[in-house]
């Protein structure tokens, strides 16, 4: 996942998305394309303690060089849509896990990326929160047709994909 998500360089290959060989960008191309085309959602997070919900949703559309108001506005929206907005205010550690992983969430969602990769998204969760945060990745799915690449050890979530695919030792056996 880290390969194609422009996080690691693959020994050898290419890799293509959406018509661009991603694999030879480099430096600021390649931060940007993967800003613009690609969210991220990890086991940990990841918020940035200093800044508020809403603060951390926005980062990367200001990034992407869109006006504040157009991706405050976004955020909110966002944020109202995974069920967090009465906290947008709130640092990091004020919220609740499940709150951390949503506004996460939003954050992967601000720039309407083609493709969100999610790594254990739902490992640090308790069983209810994990089963709202797989509904919820459905329902986004289906509401801003974009595509989720899950990766996962809970069963559970694999078997509400559209495919799943098993990996050992870096290989895809089935």
């Amino acid at each position: 996942m880290h390969i194609l998500g422009t996080l690691d360089k693959a020994d050898s290959g290419k890799v293509t998305m959406n018509g661009t060989a991603i694999s030879s960008l480099n430096g600021k191309k390649l931060a940007s394309f993967r800003n613009k085309n690609i969210g991220f959602v990890f086991q940990f997070h990841h918020l940035l303690p200093e800044f508020s919900a809403l603060e951390n949703v926005c980062i990367p559309g200001w990034l992407a060089g869109k006006k504040k108001k157009e991706v405050e506005k976004n955020a909110r929206e966002l944020l109202e849509i995974l069920g967090v907005a009465h906290r947008l205010e709130n640092k990091p550690s004020e919220l609740s896990g499940g709150e951390q992983q949503r506004v996460a969430v939003a954050r992967a969602l601000i720039n309407r990326p083609a493709i969100v990769f999610a790594d254990e998204p739902t490992g640090n969760l308790d069983t209810t929160n994990a089963r709202e945060l797989h509904d919820l990745f459905f329902d986004l799915r289906n509401r801003f047709e974009q595509t989720f690449l899950i990766v996962t050890h809970n069963e559970e979530l694999a078997h509400l994909s559209d495919r799943i695919l098993h990996m050992k030792d870096g290989l895809i056996i089935e």
